[in-house]
């Protein structure tokens, strides 16, 4: 699969980073996670106290570097994908990924991942602004109470107890954010196969997103 690009997109918690991992496991691809780079530049800007809601208080992104590899996120030498969870960065990582500089500055290093042979690479604007030249793109989808039960599984296997409604309610919100920003707003790019795993479990929605890489490297091939 020399060369091969996967850009899968969609909204949060439709399980995007756990499938695109699980495949490029299963076919030897390399996973690129790029909402957790986003959530990284979130945490930063929590623990050096600036005000978020300036953009050039982002300037610090100058002197940081931020890298996905071997499936980890890193902030120099530090991985920090425990931390890039938290509540704090969650409810404020669409703020963070709405200005212009921070977008401009991540998708840079992700084009430059996206040189890597055999890529999936996961996030809101792969398809239309990172990789917009992918082998393949897929729009993954998923019912927001789906979502949500499913994002609640993941914080009761962390020890945490979260109401479902409220976390409709944070899904909705991120939703609208993500699909009303104005800088690469969350949007199904034309040639993109539309995913939905509403009622699919991982596995199925794994094997499904397999059979299409399978058919496009086919077609290429032909």
């Amino acid at each position: 699969m020399a060369g091969f690009k996967v850009a899968i997109d969609g909204p949060a918690g439709s399980g995007k980073s756990s499938i695109s991992k699980n495949v490029a496991h299963k076919l030897g691809m390399t996973h690129i996670d790029t909402g957790a780079m986003y959530r990284a530049v979130t945490l930063l800007a929590i623990e050096n106290q600036i005000d978020m809601n300036d953009e050039s208080q982002y300037r610090f992104l100058e002197d940081v570097q931020i890298t996905y590899k071997d499936d980890h996120i890193y902030i120099g030498d530090r991985i920090v994908e425990k931390e890039i969870r938290s509540k704090a960065v969650t409810d404020h990582v669409s703020l963070v990924s709405s200005f212009p500089y921070v977008r401009k500055k991540l998708v840079e290093i992700q084009q430059k991942l996206g040189e890597t042979n055999n890529i999936i690479m996961d996030g809101r604007d792969i398809g239309t602004v990172v990789l917009p030249d992918a082998d393949l793109k897929i729009f993954l989808v998923a019912d927001v109470r789906e979502r949500a039960k499913r994002r609640q599984q993941d914080k009761q296997n962390q020890g945490y107890e979260v109401d479902i409604e409220k976390l409709i309610e944070e899904i909705t919100r991120r939703d609208q954010l993500d699909s009303q920003r104005k800088i690469s707003p969350l949007k199904k790019a034309e040639d993109a196969i539309v995913v939905d795993s509403t009622h699919m479990s991982l596995q199925q929605t794994v094997k499904k997103i397999i059979e299409l890489i399978q058919s496009a490297k086919g077609v290429i091939n032909e």
